[in-house]
């Protein structure tokens, strides 16, 4: 038999490729082929089958090249090749029935077109519909002027590009020149060059609060791609970024970057990707990773002048050309500084362009401190824009840009500022028509208007604060945004948990927090805002604001146990555990302790968690708090479940159940019952498990605590399937209703874990393709949730018809 050739393996692998069965038959004989890691890496991180044709290719040839010298494994590819590349269809003749769909005929849903059909049909809904394709860039302004040479330069700089590794492009320029509305443009004009999406993030550059950390950006763009959760370290965080990226056409905007390595780590793993990196330094760095530099200057005086034409209308600024060259000369030809002295002559229709002009001459003294740039220019017309304000707007203006938050809403400016919701917002959209804030678009998760400050507009804000507010009205300024985030999460825990205990809040201002219409709303806000609530929880601990730090964390709760963030979960925590104890609260250091410890043995770091749980148990002994003890033990019993140790965690749930059935915690009772049920099955007691997990779910419902509910229903399920009762239409009925009850809760985490039940029923049961498929989709949650149980159940998945294989 003929030694195949990567030519003939590359086609081999571009058609299975096109086909998710036959990929599976290809991965699968080719990892039990070639174990070598360089292999098995290459077939894993593709995850579903590559679409790329240089990657498929770069596999074959690294296949073909370890078959060499070896014939057993040559032989094998040459009959995968034969077996692969025969007659794809059969063509129908008059013997077999026919379907044929034309015209403008459709077909949708679940389909079977078959002639004959050997053993049992699996229809399984999805759980959703395809994820949609990320369009992230921000909108081009209706006012685009000249650029047209900058433009020719990166489409040229674009068709440059070799073969290898994604392409990147560093767009470099003084603030305020405009390189953020260039490279959006641009990129918007190549959506369909880059068809799987396009996705934009501010590294905060220049921010108050400083750069954004790797990690927040990796799991924002990870979550885009259709992931629920990131991975807790950002190295695991940035590897299953290129795995997702693998084969896909994306383009990336990293705005206000400030160094290569803070943009190193964010590449993305396509070779058919394009990055554009904006920053105000030149990066010089990436030129190491294969970066083409473009560096954007200021509008020359023609095209200045036709920008503040457009914005202000021709008429006024063509009776007046030698003024309206002298403005945008002030200007420094710097979009931003023409755009904010278009929206004050806007404002003022009868102002003439001299007088603007003359308006914006600078002073002696102003602004001594800015040398860099046109940053002179900016702020010279910021200052004629602010002199104009009305005060209330003034006011509002110089005290929002103190938070160190990016995304201001009406409800956190009636609360930063201490004004009325609906003024609020009316003030906001002042402040976007004079061209101080850029207007964002509606809220994902309130629906209100969102807005943010270029950083140099922040700046001046700031600026004015400093000059015109007192060191206690700033500093309340602060604070009550910070209490607002706290009330609002707040809010959010009671709806999402309504049956966890409410520990104390403080609050030095009154608040309105957003009232949100139902838990799926509450969750979704807690969600898209976690960036800005870390930054709440960060700024509190800077401050020393020991209360608010410990209460914050505790009031995000719902979004550590539902989406499991790990990483923000411990640093949050970490935080947390230090003000609690600054601040002299023990229920907040208990607290702090015990979901902090959660954190960690849910993120894999068992000792550390262990030392958490420890610390609080010996707390709660010496202060007499018995709940707080049982609560501690509890803890303790579940980082031992998960280190295998068995009989420990029992004894440890027993002692937590004693107290708790003492003290009337009917709850946390219910907890420990589900946990002793669970060890009870593990150890190969079914009856006892059964009693104990029925319990513990009725309990629970009636308390009524529906996500544990569904915990213990899943338990149930598995137990059924224990060979000792081998009632496996009753388990996989169980553990249905289960996987939806966990829909309807939002927890990723526990529909892998139901799926994964699931599986090990049907593989129970002895049919390997049904489980095959459970696995399948548990392992798609897991890769992103879980490494380890990610790296457990590819293991399960390969030995799936080894008989040693447990369930």
């Amino acid at each position: 038999m003929a030694p195949i050739t990567v030519e003939e393996l590359t086609a081999v692998l571009a058609g299975a490729a096109r086909r998710p069965a036959q990929w599976r038959t290809v991965v699968d004989e080719l990892r039990g082929a070639f174990p070598e890691i360089t292999v098995t890496a290459l077939l894993t991180s593709a995850g579903t089958a590559p679409r790329d044709p240089a990657r498929i290719q770069e596999l074959a040839a690294l296949i073909v090249g370890q078959a060499r010298g070896n014939l057993a494994l040559a032989e094998i590819l040459a009959t995968l090749r034969n077996r692969l590349t025969g007659p794809a269809e059969e063509t129908p003749d008059a013997r077999r029935p026919t379907n044929v769909v034309q015209g403008s005929s459709a077909v949708s849903g679940l389909v079977i077109q078959a002639g004959v059909i050997h053993g049992d049909v699996h229809l399984q809904q999805p759980d959703s519909g395809p994820h949609p394709v990320p369009r992230q860039l921000l909108g081009g302004p209706t006012h685009f002027t000249d650029r047209t040479a900058d433009l020719a330069a990166l489409d040229a700089l674009r068709a440059d590009h070799g073969p290898c590794g994604p392409q990147l492009i560093v767009v470099t320029g003084p603030a305020g020149v405009g390189k953020t509305t260039l490279v959006s443009r641009w990129l918007l004009g190549l959506s369909e060059d880059y068809p799987d999406g396009q996705l934009y993030a501010d590294l905060g550059g220049h921010a108050p609060a400083g750069p954004v950390r790797p990690g927040e950006i990796l799991g924002q763009f990870i979550r885009a791609l259709g992931v629920a959760q990131a991975p807790a370290e950002t190295t695991e965080q940035a590897a299953l970024w290129r795995t997702l990226t693998a084969g896909l056409r994306i383009a990336v905007m990293l705005d206000n970057a400030v160094s290569a390595a803070q943009v190193r780590t964010l590449l993305p793993g396509a070779s058919g990707s394009l990055v554009v990196a904006v920053g105000r330094s030149r990066l010089t760095g990436l030129g190491v990773d294969g970066a083409a530099f473009h560096q954007l200057g200021s509008l020359d005086a023609g095209a200045a002048v036709e920008l503040l034409s457009r914005r202000v209308g021709g008429g006024r600024v063509a009776r007046e050309p030698v003024a309206a060259r002298k403005l945008v000369t002030l200007c420094a030809g710097l979009p931003l500084a023409v755009c904010v002295a278009a929206a004050r002559m806007a404002a003022r229709p009868r102002q003439t362009v001299a007088a603007l002009a003359g308006a914006m001459t600078p002073e002696a003294g102003r602004l001594e401190a800015l040398h860099l740039g046109g940053e002179r220019a900016v702020h010279s017309a910021l200052d004629e824009s602010y002199r104009c304000l009305p005060p209330v707007a003034a006011r509002v203006y110089r005290l929002l840009a103190l938070p160190p938050l990016t995304v201001l809403t009406g409800p956190l400016a009636a609360a930063a500022c201490a004004v009325r919701p609906l003024e609020a917002d009316r003030l906001l959209d002042e402040l976007a028509e004079a061209h101080l804030l850029e207007d964002l678009g509606p809220d994902e998760a309130t629906g209100t208007g969102s807005f943010r400050f270029h950083d140099l507009v922040r700046l001046h804000a700031a600026q004015c604060a400093e000059r015109e507010e007192s060191a206690e009205l700033r500093e309340q300024a602060v604070r009550r945004a910070m209490e607002w985030y706290l009330a609002t999460a707040t809010a959010a825990r009671a709806l999402l948990s309504p049956t966890h205990r409410v520990l104390r809040r403080d609050y030095r201002f009154p608040v309105e927090p957003v009232t949100f219409p139902d838990a799926d709303a509450a969750l979704r806000w807690l969600d898209t805002g976690r960036g800005q609530l870390m930054a709440a929880v960060r700024t509190a601990a800077d401050r020393s604001w020991h209360a608010l730090t410990w209460q914050l964390v505790d009031s995000l709760q719902p979004l550590f146990l539902r989406l499991r963030p790990h990483d923000l979960w411990i640093e949050a925590h970490r935080a947390g555990l230090d003000a609690a104890r600054r601040a002299g609260h023990p229920e907040g250091v208990s607290r702090m302790l015990t979901t902090g410890g959660s954190g960690l043995y849910n993120a894999g770091q068992l000792d550390e968690a262990v030392n958490w749980f420890t610390a609080a148990l010996e707390d709660a002994r010496s202060a007499g708090d018995r709940r707080a003890e049982a609560q501690a033990l509890h803890g303790l019993g579940q980082t031992y479940r998960l280190a295998g140790r068995l009989p420990l965690a029992e004894s440890l749930f027993a002692e937590a159940l004693r107290i708790r059935e003492n003290i009337g915690y009917d709850r946390g009772a219910a907890l420990s019952r589900l946990c002793l049920g669970d060890v009870a099955l593990a150890t190969g007691r079914p009856q006892q498990a059964r009693r104990l997990l029925a319990r513990a779910r009725a309990d629970l419902l009636d308390i009524p605590d529906p996500y544990d509910a569904a915990r213990a229903l899943a338990y149930l399920g598995r137990v059924h399937a224990h060979e000792a009762i081998g009632d496996h239409a009753t388990a996989e009925s169980l553990l249905e209703q289960a996987l939806g009850e966990f829909r309807t809760a939002r927890s990723p985490h526990w529909q892998a874990r139901v799926l994964e039940m699931l599986g090990q029923t049907a593989q129970d049961r002895g049919d390997a393709v049904a489980a095959r498929d459970r696995y399948d989709a548990a392992l798609a949650r897991y890769i992103s949730l879980s490494p380890s149980d990610a790296r457990r159940l590819e293991e399960r998945i390969r030995n799936l018809a080894s008989p040693a294989d447990e369930p």
